[in-house]
């Protein structure tokens, strides 16, 4: 019998330890609320469908013509307080194409922001309100985040303000499809995180800010266990820049890179998968001028090891502009270093200093990345226009039919694609569970094959 009751009290007692250790979030949440901040966006669209859309063209002028349908579209999303002086950070598709930008206090003031810079490759926007004497938050210090580290998200989901909701990291250095060029080693966490949570921060058990939170993957739009965050310093050096000159400058190295898999890290003489395998090198690039050429694997970018593809735009995109770095590649199965100086990214100027993003950094519907084509494919490929596919998600209906990187596409349904807004159109247009051709070049073959958008 007393060993019974020792065994009992000892399993009350190990429960009692277990539920100990649980962190206390109160603390954290009241000290930081404050700081938090709801933004609300308004911008004119166009209105949806007409009875004109129902009449042949050639007899729409019976009608007479009425003036664009427009509507104003609001939207909402998360921010937090940096600066006394009044300054937000949030993220860039929270305030993408506004025209009005209005933040609203824990005080319940509503201030309209002025856009003081964005960064659509790292997806933030430093914004600054009319205000003085602001609670703010600090960032943690670099590094100092682990995964299995407790971590609370603060913002307004689904409107809701000032919803705190917690998780652990569960990795880190996440390169995502979605973002852009890659350029953000994201934080994974199993976070709940939902639409109106975007541009909110992600806190340690200090109370400081480790990540702001950008990105979720879901198929049904709500948080189900993977939820993404920009690292507290990636976040600083943008805001440093935001403030010191309204944009974001990033090297440039200039090449089309894939993943290694395991024969062709057999055939290159590497031990394991590793590296980035160069597809292609750009015409007057720092990367051609260096002497990079194709099927050369980047193993190491100015001493740090390149883990995978999307370890390299990370390494580039932090190194300044004019910086020369050493970069090691295997080429024939011989380890060889080059010295190249990084140039600036295109489009990281007056646009980005603008407050305007031209193009979101999501995949569209049918898991793709599209970029204008240049000259080089133009003379190469005898081409009067087309789509350069940059991405490819997997297991997306463009992975599905085929498509890859490099792969220009000149023909989506039975309408000709001029450039990347004509791909982007048509594309936005495709009905759900409909095949539709879809012709493209490779290597400078024409190839034509059938994609569809899947509702399964």
């Amino acid at each position: 019998m007393t060993q019974i009751v020792m065994s009992v009290v000892l399993v009350f007692s190990g429960m009692a330890v277990r539920a100990a250790a649980l962190p206390e979030f109160t603390e954290l949440i009241e000290n930081s609320v404050p700081a938090v901040v709801k933004i609300t966006t308004s911008k004119t669209v166009s209105g949806g469908p007409s009875f004109l859309d129902q009449i042949p063209e050639s007899h729409r002028h019976f009608f007479g013509q009425p003036n664009p349908r427009e509507r104003n579209a609001r939207s909402m999303g998360s921010g937090f307080i940096i600066s006394s002086e009044g300054h937000v950070l949030t993220n860039n598709h929270v305030i993408d194409d506004a025209d009005e930008v209005v933040v609203r206090l824990f005080d319940q003031r509503e201030l309209v922001a002025e856009v003081v810079g964005v960064d659509p490759l790292s997806d933030l926007a430093l914004l600054k309100i009319d205000a003085k004497n602001l609670p703010t938050l600090s960032f943690a210090p670099a590094e100092s985040l682990k995964v299995g580290q407790w971590v609370v998200a603060i913002g307004s989901p689904f409107g809701l303000d000032y919803s705190a909701s917690a998780g652990i990291v569960s990795a880190m250095g996440r390169s995502i499809s979605a973002n852009e060029s890659s350029y953000v080693p994201f934080i994974q966490t199993d976070v709940a995180i939902n639409p109106g949570n975007s541009g909110g921060p992600l806190f340690n058990l200090n109370g400081e800010v480790v990540g702001i939170n950008s990105q979720i993957y879901s198929r049904s739009g709500g948080s189900n266990g993977l939820s993404f965050s920009i690292p507290a310093d990636v976040a600083q050096e943008v805001v440093e820049q935001l403030m010191d000159d309204g944009r974001v400058q990033r090297g440039w190295l200039g090449v089309y890179i894939t993943d290694v898999n395991r024969d062709l890290a057999i055939s290159f003489g590497l031990d394991k998968p590793m590296g980035a395998l160069v597809n292609d090198v750009e015409d007057e690039s720092p990367a051609q001028k260096a002497g990079l050429l194709p099927s050369d694997i980047v193993i190491e970018f100015d001493g740090k090891t390149v883990e995978d593809s999307g370890t390299l735009p990370q390494l580039v995109g932090r190194v300044a502009p004019g910086t020369e770095v050493e970069l090691t590649v295997m080429r024939k199965g011989k380890r060889k270093t080059l010295e190249v100086t990084l140039a600036e990214r295109a489009g990281d100027g007056s646009e980005q200093s603008s407050g305007k993003s031209r193009h979101s950094g999501a995949l569209d519907r049918l898991g793709m990345k599209v970029d204008d084509i240049d000259s080089r494919y133009r003379e190469r490929w005898k081409l009067d226009g087309g789509a350069l596919v940059r991405q490819v998600e997997p297991n997306s209906p463009a992975a599905e039919t085929g498509l890859r990187p490099g792969d220009v596409i000149v023909q989506l349904g039975h309408d000709e694609v001029s450039d990347a807004d004509d791909y982007r159109d048509l594309s936005s247009e495709l009905k759900e569970d409909k095949l539709y051709p879809i012709r493209f070049y490779r290597r400078g073959q024409p190839l034509i094959r059938t994609i569809n958008i899947d509702t399964e």
